[in-house]
């Protein structure tokens, strides 16, 4: 494949591939150069959580702008870092009450880990073997060598490997492929396990922390762990001494429907790492926050984290911060990303019907859908069909952005993707998200899985009833147009393909969990 000429300086995220341009935002879409909008059904990268054009925090950011836009944090204080801490602290679980703040997610995590390695060198001096995090294969905690060191993403790691010091993994909490070819609940929870079992083979004088994503964020697609996980997790960090550090770096912030992810377990980690929706994207932001357990240790040691960057607690990330939390709190975003994410997850849940759809999973407003090649076996597709690829491609060239990943299942192999709009999502954008989502499968089912429209007609969803020249010994490929009961039109081309008869697709539809029936504009505007 030739490089696109852009004709420009930039290094962009690839060479090989010509991105739309995006013009404007307003709520939950984003606008291109020829005024075509998209749903923003991913959140950008779970991070736009309020949506876009929040005049409450941009003038926020305006006014700190013109007040104080830098001041660095070791000669000085400022007082939008200090109110965003406030902020931050009244929804923090536990006494997680302190805050160091950073400017994004991989500086979160590694900022997270030196905590935990200086944590016991306050506590047991200079000498302790205290060093060693253990991650978990198939996670995600950031790009930087640190955090990839203890992260399990195959595909993000396999370069770059040989240049950092690797940290011990354990199987991670993966029910529809279980790792140990168990079942739950009969397996015991052997994922959780599997921990304790580390820790002793290591030798616990070894081991500083624990690290996992309370749920698994891009690397699998929204992978909810069993009730037990968590709790289990935590009582086995006390009883060797561990620090638990939950990365909250996706989750946090309301996303899940709660404050944070582990608050759906009860669970307060000693140590959490967050970003992405803590600023809702307005400004580069993220942070670590402490336990009372572990910040006594530092005040009564040297009473200084070893550690810091130049934009570490600067204000316009304060204002930003403090800003985004008030509106959060203002309007009940979390009690909203919890209802809607009931209606968004019966709704996607109705997408299983599909035949390349292998599993639909999440919380709140994180969904994710993993597709395979075989729903029996649970195969994957090829890394060469590009599955994932092709599901974004659609869904992206009728107006909707989701979040795709791959190569869970062996490292190489895998597709899922993830929607996850803003937390002030409407009960009709869900529909118009769900809508979108699942003509996309349908082109899928057809275009992917070779099938025939009469071969996965059956498997469908009861509102879809095909219409016109097609019979029980066939489909007629002269005529390939179709009628759903809820009003969607499209057409299969000969090749079996889904297409669009028109720039977008119009019609009205009513889908399990969703309210009545409400017409829907899936696609670019006409």
């Amino acid at each position: 494949m030739e490089a696109v000429d852009r004709g420009s300086n930039l290094f962009p995220r690839s060479f090989k591939e010509e991105l739309a341009l995006a013009v404007r935002a307003e709520g939950i879409y984003i606008f291109d150069e020829n005024g075509n909008r998209y749903i923003d059904g991913c959140s950008g990268a779970l991070i736009s959580s309020l949506g876009h054009g929040v005049r409450e925090v941009t003038d926020a950011i305006s006014e700190q702008l013109g007040n104080l836009a830098f001041a660095h944090p070791s000669r000085w204080r400022n007082r939008a870092i200090e109110e965003a801490a406030a902020e931050v602290a009244e929804i923090t679980p536990g006494d997680l009450n302190y805050i160091w703040f950073v400017s994004g997610g991989s500086e979160a995590i590694e900022s997270a880990i030196k905590m935990a390695r200086q944590y016991f060198i306050e506590k047991d001096g200079v000498g302790t073997s205290r060093y060693l995090v253990i991650g978990r294969w198939n996670s995600y905690h950031g790009s930087t060598l640190g955090s990839m060191a203890i992260g399990g993403n195959m595909p993000r790691r396999r370069y770059f490997s040989p240049m950092f010091k690797d940290h011990p993994k354990i199987q991670t909490h993966y029910c529809y492929r279980c790792p140990f070819g168990l079942e739950y609940p009969s397996c015991g929870v052997k994922c959780a396990c599997e921990l304790e079992d580390a820790i002793k083979k290591i030798g616990p004088q070894y081991v500083a922390a624990f690290i996992a994503e309370p749920i698994v964020g891009s690397t699998v697609g929204a992978l909810v762990p069993p009730d037990e996980y968590w709790p289990m997790v935590r009582e086995i960090c006390d009883r060797y001494g561990v620090l638990l550090i939950a990365d909250e770096v996706m989750t946090g912030f309301g996303r899940t429907g709660k404050a944070f992810g582990v608050d759906h377990w009860n669970v307060v980690p000693d140590i959490m790492a967050a970003a992405k929706a803590m600023a809702a994207g307005y400004i580069p932001t993220g942070g670590v926050f402490a336990s009372e357990k572990v910040v006594d240790v530092f005040r009564k040691g040297s009473g200084v984290f070893v550690h810091g960057h130049t934009y570490n607690g600067n204000p316009l990330s304060g204002a930003a911060t403090a800003a985004t939390l008030r509106y959060m709190k203002k309007n009940g975003l979390f009690e909203n990303a919890s209802q809607q994410g009931e209606i968004l997850g019966k709704a996607m849940g109705s997408l299983a019907a599909i035949p390349i759809v292998g599993d639909v999973r999440g919380k709140g407003l994180m969904r994710g859908i993993e597709i395979v090649s075989d729903k029996v076996s649970k195969s994957p597709f090829p890394r060469g069909k590009k599955a994932s690829a092709v599901v974004t491609s659609e869904c992206m060239r009728r107006g909707l952005v989701i979040y795709p990943s791959g190569g869970m299942v062996d490292g190489v192999d895998g597709d899922n993707f993830m929607i996850a709009p803003p937390l002030n999502v409407t009960s009709g954008q869900v529909e118009e998200i769900v809508g979108s989502c699942i003509l996309r499968g349908i082109g899928l089912c057809c275009h992917l899985h070779h099938h025939r429209f009469r071969r996965c007609r059956r498997d469908l969803l009861p509102p879809w009833r095909c219409h016109g020249r097609s019979t029980e010994q066939g489909w007629d490929r002269r005529q390939g147009h179709i009628t759903f009961d809820s009003g969607f039109e499209g057409e299969l081309s000969p090749a079996g393909r889904w297409q669009d008869p028109a720039r977008y697709v119009h019609g009205v539809h009513a889908l399990p969990g969703l309210h009545g029936d409400r017409s829907l504009r899936g696609g670019r505007e006409a």
